[in-house]
């Protein structure tokens, strides 16, 4: 069973937060759109106000949302996060975004095994029956592939309420020999054609104290039901706070290893996306696939307040470490930036929502860039512009 030093984050518990204001939680679910300029994601400036639509983000792909694209290796959904709110703050399971979809030759979940092996003292091979004595609720994670770019529309970053065991507890069941000093996550990777945008390969390598500290667990559940094939049923893996590629789909085997294990074929196509220096030829060599603390705008909002136009800007705020006090906002170089007007961050994971009331000088095309400025949180993407998004302003 999933066991963490404090209370998971569940779906429930996540809403609750997400609808607490001055320590006060706002009663009455059916009065919520009344009250949306006095939750985190709004604004009193715009209570009373008539929402006019959202403006579309220009110079990204076009490509469908929450719809399912190509088979296996190139299969890809890709989320609209634009709809999601603090008192819908998930998406549903059909709209958590797919990186790559189940195998036609996938083996079917009935008699799924996964071989615990490698340097061990003796191998073992644990049923999905032997494996869910041990799962429980594991809470609300967030997951970003790290391909995540304008070129999908920033849509292969989600978050669900999964259930699982943890991998420490599922590595009790063998014993590893003292030269064992890491851990090899193995899935299914064969496919019945070649794909033109991806490489077979489903392993990562990992140590014992990553393991740890993530709480990284075998999930068998994700929004109260069992895995969808897409999501890697029956079994998959979930290191939250990493990058998604690191999540291995389908697992079939856990694998001790020793110092000097090579790298996996997964860990050298992903070295660029997850921040490598370089492509190791060496699993020890290659730095925690961790997601940086990001953040980006999922809407603009137009609004009709007293008369005149205003927009406001909704977004997200996930990855790092340690929650951050403060975020600011700027919306073209040569403007200064300034704080965010509804920013507050309590954790890391999943995510959390922000707002900024905006009023444009003049009509235009506007790139709006969030920072942190806290030296000690590290924010490579965000630092580079990856993150950045344009509107066109057509009405001031």
């Amino acid at each position: 069973m999933i066991r963490k030093s404090s209370p998971n984050i569940t779906r429930r518990g996540f809403l609750r937060s997400s609808l607490i204001v001055g320590g006060t939680l706002l009663a009455g679910f059916d009065k919520l759109p009344a009250l949306h300029a006095n939750i985190p994601g709004g604004n009193v400036a715009f209570e009373g106000g008539q929402h006019l639509g959202n403006l579309d983000f220009t110079g990204e792909s076009h490509a469908p949302l929450d719809t399912l694209l190509g088979p296996e290796l190139d299969g890809r959904l890709f989320s609209d996060l634009s709809k999601l709110t603090p008192e819908n703050p998930t998406p549903r399971t059909e709209g958590f975004y797919v990186r790559t979809c189940a195998s036609k030759l996938l083996e079917s979940a009935e008699g799924w095994k996964v071989r615990l092996g490698g340097l061990v003292e003796k191998p073992t091979t644990l049923t999905m029956d032997g494996l869910k004595k041990s799962v429980g609720p594991g809470g609300l994670h967030l997951m970003e592939c790290s391909g995540n770019a304008r070129a999908t529309r920033f849509g292969m970053l989600s978050v669900a309420d999964w259930s699982g065991a943890l991998v420490t507890e599922v590595l009790q069941f063998c014993k590893a020999k003292p030269q064992a000093a890491r851990v090899m996550v193995s899935g299914f990777d064969r496919y019945s054609g070649d794909s033109v945008t991806s490489s077979p390969g489903a392993d990562w390598i990992f140590t014992l104290e990553e393991l740890q500290a993530a709480k990284a667990f075998l999930a068998t559940e994700m929004n109260g039901e069992s895995l969808t094939r897409d999501h890697g049923a029956p079994v998959r893996l979930v290191v939250p706070g990493w990058y998604g590629c690191t999540c291995i789909k389908w697992v079939k085997a856990i694998t001790f290893v020793d110092e000097n294990a090579p790298a996996t074929s997964q860990m050298q196509e992903f070295a660029a996306r997850t921040h490598q220096q370089g492509v190791p030829k060496l699993a020890r060599d290659y730095r925690a696939a961790r997601i940086d603390q990001a953040a980006m705008p999922i809407r603009v909002e137009k609004w009709l307040v007293d008369g005149s136009i205003h927009y406001q800007v909704v977004g997200l705020l996930w990855g790092g470490s340690r929650p951050v006090k403060t975020l600011e906002i700027r919306f073209n170089p040569e403007e200064d930036y300034v704080r965010v007007d509804q920013f507050s961050q309590t954790t890391n994971d999943p995510w959390s929502f922000w707002s900024h009331g905006w009023t444009p000088k003049s009509p235009g095309t506007y790139m709006i860039r969030l920072r942190i400025t806290d030296p000690q949180v590290e924010t490579k993407r965000l630092d580079s512009g990856y993150y950045v998004r344009s509107v066109e302003v057509t009405e001031v």
